[in-house]
């Protein structure tokens, strides 16, 4: 009987997950922008830019586009340290990851299941991290920790070391059928190669025949080419490729003996079939490959001098990560827009994108970027790479407020702030039901599936409106009513749900809250905290 540990990693109010409101999104057109015109066939109008809580934004989201995101990226707030001076290092640990536990759960039902999602971290966080999402996207799913170096000098002052690199930490929905792109080969690697014979298919690097693994049973294998000299992989390791395919590649002259003819023969490799395959990502990129923090402000300060971010993430580092995750048309996610840099590389690159920015400079910084991004006035970053000329837009989106308020006496109420669409969109949502309403049918608002609708009404709904509504409806259809009050007899419409609002959806989730930043006023106190611990548990197999 083995045993196994397994591990958990355990913190003061983790258990606690918040009920969060599904709430509804409305678009605000003096904010959303488009360019005039269709600068290309490909271009993409349909972003969306949200403002607000981006806990509260992805739950919106999540109905919607659960299973739909091939690629996140989010760059969140590290936990330095000294944000929370008055709080013990524990409490600290214990706000930011229940903020990174919260959104991640969201996160990984809105990946696609050949998706991927890419976190940038420093090294405070970095391993506490990494746990976390061992339980949440499964430890069978770690792709990589990549190394990024932001940094290109050496800070003189540091204490202890110089910080010059952050983490990315990679994981795929599903790692079986997740595989990155691969890289374009760069000038460097290409100097290698040579074509001294001449040979049509152009500059080839000699690489060996044999491998170090392979079977048994071509221990004594041997080879005797065209030429006459016999080759056998030299000891303790095994032919790389079958005699059928070294006669193959004798036969079209792609076996090099050397200068002289006569030396231990090789593969011509050729440049030209490795330019087609590309090569598989390090795990540690350079600055001089992906940009530095400097290079990013420098790019944030072209549309906002005034205020240049402290840790901006550089476009050249967003382009290799959706080069490796994306192909053109795939979605992308930032819930962390920060600056907009991922909203303007994968726009650039024909990306389809969600931002989630509740900061000030969604307004400052990112709406004026994406502005010069799709004007095509923004020339710096990637664009000259990928030869951008503009084009394509985006739609500006808020959080709604709650749907429920309490009134004068303390009773949950509709909020005065819904309208009619509003109020049925959002019991759609809360109710399980996509929102599409039906033109000519008025009590077809919603559906769950292709013969059960929803409608919501505010009116007192009468056996008159009911009779009428089930003389419309067709055999094998079903609806679930959702009003303030019925005088209709339930028991007189079995195809026919009623219930009432806000009783139908009180309980359902938390109302009236717009901040889940999770704020050290909301836990105790540094006495009666304990320290975060990492315990195992005996888990028999």
């Amino acid at each position: 009987m083995s045993t196994r540990t397994k591990l958990e990693l355990t913190w003061i109010g983790k258990d606690e997950e918040p009920r969060l409101e599904p709430r509804i999104l409305i678009e605000d057109p003096e904010l959303s922008y488009h360019a005039p015109f269709r600068v290309s066939e490909n271009d993409i109008f349909d972003n969306r830019l949200i403002y607000g809580d981006n806990l509260l934004a992805l739950k919106a989201l999540e109905q919607e586009f659960s299973g739909k995101i091939k690629c996140i990226y989010i760059d969140p707030p590290y936990n330095t340290g000294n944000a929370f001076e008055h709080y013990d290092d524990g409490l600290e640990h214990s706000i930011w990851l229940s903020l990174m536990r919260n959104r991640l759960l969201i996160l990984h039902r809105l990946l696609k299941e050949d998706g991927s999602i890419w976190i940038s971290v420093d090294d405070y966080e970095s391993h506490y991290l990494k746990v976390l999402c061992d339980e949440i996207f499964g430890r069978r799913n770690f792709i990589s920790n990549v190394i990024w170096e932001k940094k290109y000098t050496i800070a003189n002052d540091a204490k202890w070391f110089s910080d010059n690199h952050d983490h990315i930490l990679v994981y795929a929905k599903n790692k079986e059928i997740w595989f990155p792109n691969k890289l374009p080969r760069t000038e460097e690697m290409n100097k290698a190669y040579r074509n001294p014979d001449n040979h049509p298919k152009g500059p080839w690097k000699a690489t060996p025949l044999h491998a170090k693994s392979g079977s048994e049973k071509l221990k004594n294998f041997v080879y005797t080419f065209k030429n006459g000299i016999r080759w056998s992989p030299p000891p303790g390791t095994f032919p790389r490729y079958s005699e059928e395919t070294l006669a193959k590649l004798d036969e079209n002259n792609e076996i090099w003996f050397g200068k002289d003819g006569k030396s231990t023969p090789a593969r011509k490799t050729f440049l030209s079939e490795l330019k087609q395959a590309g090569i598989p990502p390090k795990t540690i990129w350079n600055f001089d490959e992906v940009g530095h923090n400097h290079e990013a402000k420098e790019e944030v300060r072209v549309f906002n001098e005034n205020d240049v971010f402290s840790t901006p993430k550089p476009e050249r580092l967003l382009h290799r990560i959706l080069h490796l995750a994306t192909n053109p048309g795939d979605l992308v996610l930032d819930s962390f827009a920060g600056s907009g840099t991922t909203g303007a590389v994968a726009h650039k690159m024909g990306r389809r994108w969600i931002m989630i920015e509740l900061g000030d400079h969604c307004h400052t910084h990112i709406i004026p970027r994406m502005k010069k991004v799709i004007d095509g006035t923004d020339q710096g970053g990637i664009s000259k790479e990928v030869d951008w000329k503009g084009g394509g837009g985006f739609r500006y989106y808020r959080l709604a407020p709650s749907l429920l308020e309490k009134d004068k006496f303390g009773n949950w109420v509709i909020s005065k702030q819904y309208n009619a669409a509003m109020l049925a969109e959002a019991m759609c949502k809360h109710m399980g039901f996509t929102y599409c309403p039906d033109d000519q049918v008025f009590w077809k608002q919603g559906k769950s599936t292709e013969r059960d609708y929803i409608y919501t009404t505010t009116q007192l709904v009468t056996r008159e409106i009911a009779d009428q509504i089930q003389t419309e409806m067709a055999e094998g259809e079903t609806l679930l009513i959702c009003c303030k009050a019925y005088t209709a007899n339930p028991d007189d419409y079995p195809n026919i749900t009623f219930v009432k609002i806000p009783q139908a959806v009180l309980k359902k989730c938390e109302f009236g809250r717009d901040d889940y930043s999770l704020s050290v006023s909301q836990l105790p106190m540094k006495e009666s905290v304990e320290q975060i611990e990492m315990f195992g548990e005996e888990d028999g197999q």
